[in-house]
């Protein structure tokens, strides 16, 4: 149990994260979940994006309808998905931090492996140890 909060836990702060991020891997996840990349160009839209926080996917309402918004202020776009693509980023991001964290697992696993096994080598192994394991 403790474990699972933990990983949720892991998971969430992973998300918050990616989400307030400037890096290309956010708009590559963004733009594989269906978000589409406008430039503003009214000037209603150019005061919105004036207004909204960059490098940070924002969820806005208006007239019913939900739509998320990422903006890019270094390329001077957004990226506009709706709820279907704003849950499929969500999927995309936590399988990401999944892998991510898995990675991480598995070399401090192998690390571990390194320094547990290495306390046994050249010194002891080295250049000179007989068959028997003694010095000839």
């Amino acid at each position: 149990m403790k474990t699972k909060f933990l990983l949720l836990a892991l998971v969430t702060l992973g998300l918050i994260g990616c989400a307030s991020m400037g890096s290309s891997n956010t708009k590559n996840l963004l733009s594989a979940s269906g978000f589409k990349v406008r430039t503003p160009e009214t000037e209603k839209q150019k005061e919105l994006y004036a207004s909204a926080e960059s490098y940070k996917v924002q969820r806005i309402s208006n007239d019913g309808k939900t739509l998320y918004a990422y903006k890019d202020e270094k390329s001077g776009t957004a990226y506009i998905g709706d709820e279907k693509a704003y849950q499929e980023y969500q999927r995309l991001s936590i399988q990401q931090n999944i892998a991510s964290q898995q990675y991480q697992a598995a070399e401090m696993n192998r690390q571990m492996a390194l320094g547990w096994y290495g306390a046994y080598g050249p010194a002891m192994y080295g250049p000179g140890y007989g068959a028997y394991g003694r010095y000839r």
